[in-house]
C-alpha cells in the first residue's frame, strides 16, 4: 500500500515531489502528483461542492475519491489517513454519469445558497 506524506504550505513549489500532498489552507486546495506514476499534477479544490480535507493531527484524508478522468491514465483512488487505495477503472459511461451527477449537485448547492 502506498503511503503519502503531507505538507502544509503557503505557496506551491515549482517542482512537486512524488508521494507528497501539498496542502494550502489559504488557497483551499490540495496538490499532488498523480499516484499512478504518470507525473501529472492533480489539484483538488477544497469546497462544499468539491473535496473535503480531514486532518486528525497526524494524517490527512480527502473525500470523495479522486478520479483523474481527464488524464490518459484515468486513475481513480481514495486517500485515507495518508494511504492510497486504488479503485477499479471506470467505463466512459460511468465517468460521464458521475460528471452529470456532480454538475447537478453543484447547481443545486449554489441555487440553494443564492436563495438565502
Amino acid at each position: 500500500m502506498r503511503i503519502l506524506r503531507h505538507k502544509f504550505i503557503d505557496l506551491v513549489p515549482e517542482v512537486l515531489e512524488d508521494e507528497v500532498l501539498y496542502i494550502s489552507i489559504e488557497y483551499c486546495a490540495v496538490i499532488h502528483k498523480c499516484v499512478c506514476g504518470c507525473g501529472n499534477e492533480v489539484v483538488t479544490p477544497l469546497s462544499p461542492t468539491d473535496w473535503e480535507l480531514t486532518f486528525n493531527g497526524k494524517t490527512v484524508s480527502l473525500s470523495p475519491s479522486i478520479g483523474n478522468w481527464n488524464f490518459e491514465c484515468k486513475s481513480h483512488y481514495w486517500i485515507r489517513n495518508n494511504k492510497v487505495k486504488f479503485a477499479r477503472k471506470w467505463s466512459d459511461w460511468e465517468i460521464e454519469e458521475a460528471r452529470k451527477k456532480d454538475a447537478k449537485l453543484q447547481k443545486k448547492y449554489y441555487r440553494t445558497r443564492k436563495n438565502k
